[in-house]
This record gives C-alpha cells, sequence and structure tokens, in this order.
C-alpha cells in the first residue's frame, strides 16, 4: 500500500537514558532509512541533523502537568537551538475535565512561543480521553494554530495510537490540520493501517523493522 513509508516517520529517540551516542546513532539511521524527521529529548540539543532530515524536539514530556509559561519557554528554546517541529503534551487532566479552554490557552502559549515556520504538533493523549474529549481537544488545537494533533507519548499506560482514534481526530481537523499517529505501532501493517485512518506522520522508535516489514519492540 504505502511504498516509500520512512517519509511518514519522525524516527523517535526519548528514553531518559538515551547518551550523546545514542542520539548520534539515532540521527544516522534516520537519514539513512530516509525518515522526515528525527525527535529527541530538548536536552540534546544543539544537534547537527543533515539535509532534508527535519529535527522535532518534544515540550512538557512525557506527563503535560507543566506550567504553560515553562512549556512556551522550552519551545522557544529548542526552536532557538535548531528545531523545526516541537510536539508538546497537553495537560490531559484539564482536558478530562472538560476544561478545554485551559487547554487551548496551553497550546496557544507555545505557538506563540515558537511561531510558525515551527510546526507545532499537539500531544493529546489519545488513549485516556473520551471520544467527546479527542474532538474537543482537537478543536481547541486547530483554534489556537496548531498544525498537527498527535494521538500519544507512547508513554502513558493507557495505550498508543488506535485506527478509531486516528480517523476521530482527522474527522474533527479535516484537511485543516494534519495527524500524527504515535505509541505501539510496531509493524508495517500498523503503520500503513493509521495512515489509511488519516494519518500523515508516525512516530516510530523502530522505524527499521517497520519499514523491512519485521515486528519491532519497544514502548514508543
Amino acid at each position: 500500500m504505502t511504498e516509500n513509508i520512512a517519509r511518514y516517520v519522525d524516527h523517535t529517540l526519548l528514553k531518559p537514558e538515551a547518551t550523546t551516542a545514542d542520539v548520534a546513532a539515532t540521527i544516522a539511521e534516520a537519514a539513512a532509512l530516509g525518515a522526515y524527521s528525527v525527535c529527541l529529548s530538548p536536552s540534546v540539543l544543539p544537534v547537527a541533523v543533515p539535509d532534508p532530515l527535519k529535527l522535532a524536539v518534544v515540550v512538557g514530556f512525557p506527563s503535560g502537568k507543566h506550567h504553560s509559561q515553562i512549556k512556551a519557554a522550552e519551545a522557544a528554546l529548542a526552536a532557538s537551538e535548531g528545531a523545526d517541529e516541537i510536539d508538546m503534551v497537553i495537560d490531559v487532566g484539564a482536558a478530562i475535565e472538560g476544561r478545554y479552554d485551559a487547554v487551548e490557552s496551553d497550546i496557544r502559549a507555545v505557538r506563540e512561543a515558537a511561531p510558525s515556520p515551527v510546526v507545532l504538533k499537539v500531544i493529546i493523549e489519545s488513549a485516556a480521553l473520551s471520544d467527546d474529549a479527542i474532538v474537543a481537544v482537537s478543536q481547541a488545537a486547530e483554534r489556537a494554530g496548531a498544525d498537527f494533533v498527535k494521538t500519544s507519548t507512547g508513554f502513558h499506560p493507557a495505550g498508543g495510537a488506535t485506527v478509531h482514534a486516528v480517523e476521530l481526530m482527522k474527522q474533527t481537523v479535516g484537511d485543516r490540520l494534519e495527524v500524527k499517529a504515535s505509541g505501539g505501532i510496531r509493524t508495517r501493517e500498523d503503520a500503513e493501517a493509521m495512515i489509511a485512518a488519516g494519518a500523515t506522520r508516525l512516530g516510530l522508535s523502530s522505524t527499521r523493522a517497520v519499514v523491512e516489514g519485521a515486528t519491532a519492540s519497544g514502548s514508543y
């Protein structure tokens, strides 16, 4: 179905024990596989990333339970150090409580701190939310100026991406925003199902295994 699946991929290294050597190896592998970007923790910046590979950096990761000012400062610093894209985590508790204005304000603070052309992806932790909350948070992300809604951190015990969540997010944002599926995508079949459901980007740590059609292991 999808011949060049690597071009959908943010090749990801977010393990807390990641070393400088691990980061360098991840960047090299992403480039060799033809991934769209490499997604890293903010403390590893600045790093050199070869063209045309993009650099994505997480913010407020993985809990999202950070003050908006802290997320904004983290995003601004990452952008100043070369990040092309920011993947921020919302306050999931606020979404569960239905405080969507607070979610929107949180996203907007990051958007203003890292304005376009920096790409902003909003991680909603879809497995922890009801369908109604997924819709409402996706709408809040759009109002706040985000470029993507993203399913998951890959670290939440509720789970990662599902076809249902991706379909619901895509139905909500249409072609106005893009959808990133991440968390638990470990086979090529999983990846292709997410793309068929409307994902235009995939967060993978075991990119080689997915691209080559093997079964991957790992949390992300």
